[in-house]
């Protein structure tokens, strides 16, 4: 089975996800399906239909949060060696050579990325050129709008 990087931060949010519903919505669907069983005919009962759906997609939820969970290698950048060297989990400013724009990413696991929050998926084109540069190197990255260069100017880990 391939280990899938994950920070410590986004295991945390599956462990909470999965508690989540395993403790309230799993026995809220089930409450809502012996409700709905309780009104009569299964046949014609739009509730129980959409309880039995919802109960289908908390079980699905459940084992592939367990699955990611299972095969999470997770990784603490705060524990990293100070360095300049751009890895997983690590907090990466740069700036824009061609604007001067400076943006500030954070490479995280895929179920992590969020743009709008500064996280970058490992898989994504820009984490993919800046992995294994340091401060100082430029990256140059494919974007929709075509190639960009970008100036590492400082790498953390927090």
């Amino acid at each position: 089975m391939t280990t899938l990087p994950i920070t410590k931060r986004g295991a945390e949010k599956l462990k909470a996800e999965l508690h989540n519903l395993k403790t309230v919505q799993r026995p809220w669907v089930i409450n809502a399906i012996s409700e709905a069983r309780a009104q009569g005919d299964l046949s014609e009962n739009a509730e129980y239909e959409v309880a039995k759906d919802r109960q289908g997609f908390i079980e699905g939820r459940i084992q592939e949060v367990e699955g990611k969970l299972s095969a999470a290698q997770i990784i603490d950048p705060s524990t990293f060696e100070p360095g300049t060297r751009v890895v997983f989990g690590s907090t990466v400013k740069l700036e824009d050579e061609a604007t001067g724009d400076s943006v500030t990413y954070q490479i995280v696991g895929e179920d992590e990325a969020d743009i709008k929050l500064g996280l970058v998926n490992i898989g994504s084109p820009i984490a993919r050129a800046l992995i294994g540069k340091d401060e100082g190197d430029s990256a140059e990255v494919q974007a929709p709008g075509g190639i960009r260069r970008y100036e590492i100017v400082s790498v953390s880990y927090l």
